[in-house]
Order: C-alpha cells, then structure tokens, then sequence
C-alpha cells in the first residue's frame, strides 16, 4: 500500500466560473492538511442528462477554458469526461485524467482515442458490467500502449430506479494491477426517477468509510456548497462544508490497515 489516497472531488458540473474557482480553491485547502493526492473534477457538458430541459453545463470550448484556468491559478491536477472521440483532441492538452463515463465504457473508438493522448484514462466501470468484465477495457488502453488507467467502482443496477455496490469488486478489479477508487456520490443515485435522477446522499460517508476499509484506493466525490441547488446530481451531491470530516476519517482507516 505505498501512496496515498487518490481524491477527486468537485461539482458535476461547471455552474459557472467563479463557483468553479471557489470550490477548487477550498478542496485544495482542505486535502492539503491529509496525505491524500487531489484531483478536480468537473464537467463542461453532461451529454447523459435525462431530460433535453436538463443543465448540461457550458460546452467544450468555454468549459476546457475555465479549467485550465483552475489548472494554472489553483494549481491542481483536472479531470473531467469525454463522451465522443472529437472531444479528446480539444482537452487533450489541459486534461490530467481522461474519463471515460460508464455509460460509454464499452465504446470501443472513444476509448482507444483517449488512451492514445498517453494521459491518465479513468474508466468508469458501467452499471450493466461486472468487475470481472473491466479487464477488456483495460486490454483496449494497454493494447494503444498507455499504462496509465485508474478504475472507478459507481455501483450496479438493482432493478430499475436503483443502484447497489458490490464491495467484492474493488478486490476483484484491484487484481489488474490499477487504482481503484470507490465513486460514493453516483452509488448512491436512484437513476431516472422522473426527468432527474434521485439519491440517498445520506450514506455516503458510511459507504465511503467501508469502501475503503475493504481495500479502495481512493474516493471520487461530486460535492457542492448547497448541494439541493446544484444543478445537476443535487439529491447526491455531498457538502462541502462536511469534505474535511469525511477526509479525515477516510485517512485514518487508510492507516490502520498499513
């Protein structure tokens, strides 16, 4: 077990840009006090939001604008998703993380054109795909010569409206020998209820405590100074007021098990 934590946290979306700046600046404060490694997530266009009235956020251009902003100003590493092999080539160049979102886990030319940039490929692993099946992406990365992947945990489908984790799978995909980080705002989403999608941001804490207890790397976090007004994934979101106690305790089971 010899680095630390992984932590990526942000909003789900870029709001705008001086809230985006806000956030950055606090997370990287608070993540400084603990031996974990901060990275910044958010994302320029939610193209998988239920509704066409949903907010995607500011586009490509305006979006990959305002994180390299918060790349050089804050002075953290980024990380936000793709969802088209055009979209690579554009962010390619301010972008530490490359996510590929796990509804398009599976699509085969977005994941090779991501890998081939050499960056970091952070796959999220698909609600309708076992761990044991995550290899074949990795073979898809490795096979464009980037050995650079970490492997997001976001829960599977129970049923229709509803998402579980099975905590077999962080041992399981650990054996690729990659990052597995433990997704705790997204495994705890009702999906589709309605033009939104709902959550239970109440067992986040809990979930993330056990996740890593059971060997994650690290936790991914959509997180959000008012989270029942974010606009996008408001009912998960977690507060940002509360990230350093959740940090805090994430670190102290990290050293027990050393």
């Amino acid at each position: 077990m010899p680095h630390n934590l992984i932590f990526i946290a942000g909003p789900c979306v870029i709001e705008d840009e001086k809230f985006t700046f806000e956030i950055a600046s606090y997370l990287k404060k608070v993540t400084s006090r603990y031996p974990v490694d901060f990275i910044f997530k958010a994302s320029f266009d939610k193209a998988n939001r239920t509704s066409i009235k949903s907010f995607r956020g500011p586009g490509i251009k305006k979006g990959i604008k305002i994180l390299k902003g918060i790349k050089d100003k804050v002075g953290v590493k980024i990380l936000s998703d793709v969802h088209c092999k055009n979209d690579v080539d554009k962010v390619k160049d301010v972008l530490d993380i490359i996510q590929i979102p796990a509804f398009l886990s599976r699509q085969t030319d977005l994941i090779i054109q991501a890998a081939k940039t050499k960056k970091t490929i952070n796959i999220k692993k698909a609600q309708f795909m076992s761990p044991y099946d995550i290899k074949y992406v990795v073979e898809k990365i490795n096979a464009n010569g980037n050995n650079n992947i970490i492997i997001t945990e976001r829960g599977s489908c129970f049923g229709y409206n509803n998402l579980v984790v099975d905590f077999r799978s962080f041992l399981i995909m650990r054996k690729l020998g990659y990052p597995v980080i433990f997704d705790a705002t997204h495994s705890v989403q009702k999906p589709s209820l309605g033009a939104v999608s709902g959550g239970d941001r109440e067992f986040v804490f809990s979930l993330s405590k056990a996740a890593v207890a059971c060997g994650a790397d690290g936790l991914f976090l959509e997180v959000h100074p008012h989270p029942s007004k974010a606009l996008s994934d408001s009912a998960t979101s977690y507060p940002l007021g509360s990230i350093e106690k959740l940090i805090k305790k994430i670190v102290e089971i990290r050293e027990v098990l050393r």
